[in-house]
């Protein structure tokens, strides 16, 4: 089950989905909602293993999300994340590396 959306604007050409969090998560009286992520880029992922981001492995997606989330998350800030936020995170990074090709052949 797919529940992010593809946003209508690029954020520095990279492709973006926004993310509803089922947990909102409150900053300085602000309360993020949504979280939008950005497709990483090969710097994104530096020192990190693409298997584990594939596995949705939570210590290497805790690593990644403050690189590629609008608003920034902090690392307290994902440390607390509600678990179903965490995946619903994952899976859509998982599907940003997915090539295009193999995407196609799913869908046929």
């Amino acid at each position: 089950m797919n529940t992010a959306t593809q946003a209508a604007s690029p954020i520095n050409g990279r492709v973006t989905v926004d993310v509803p969090l089922q947990t909102p998560i409150v900053r300085s009286g602000e309360t993020i909602t949504t979280l939008r992520l950005m497709k990483p880029r090969t710097g994104d992922l530096r020192g990190l293993m693409l298997a584990e981001v594939l596995q949705m492995k939570a210590d290497t997606i805790a690593t990644l999300l403050p690189r590629i989330s609008v608003p920034t998350l902090i690392k307290p800030e994902v440390d607390e994340l509600d678990p179903a936020d965490l995946v619903a995170c994952s899976m859509e990074i998982a599907g940003f590396l997915v090539p295009k090709s193999a995407m196609e052949s799913l869908t046929a």
